[in-house]
């Protein structure tokens, strides 16, 4: 299976998920949770796939991250 691509990472992907992260009060705690996750390498499905941290989810297609929902927004894909 596919892993999270982060170090390629288009800058505009980077944009897209530092206001979300913004707009939806992700705290730096939560981000840090990411970034514990991300060091696992997880895999990932090629379709659209979201990983529920409790108080927000991260959603992605593939190997791209794609956006920060709060826990309240309702995710799309397989559950990791």
């Amino acid at each position: 299976m596919p892993k999270i691509q982060w170090e390629k990472l288009p800058r505009a992907m980077w944009q897209h998920l530092r206001q979300r992260a913004q707009e939806r009060q992700i705290s730096q705690d939560d981000l840090f949770a990411v970034a514990e996750r991300k060091a696992l390498h997880p895999d990932v499905p090629e379709d659209e796939w979201f990983k529920d941290f409790g108080s927000f989810k991260l959603c992605g297609k593939g190997t791209l991250p794609s956006t920060f929902l709060t826990a309240a927004q309702v995710a799309h894909g397989k559950r990791l």
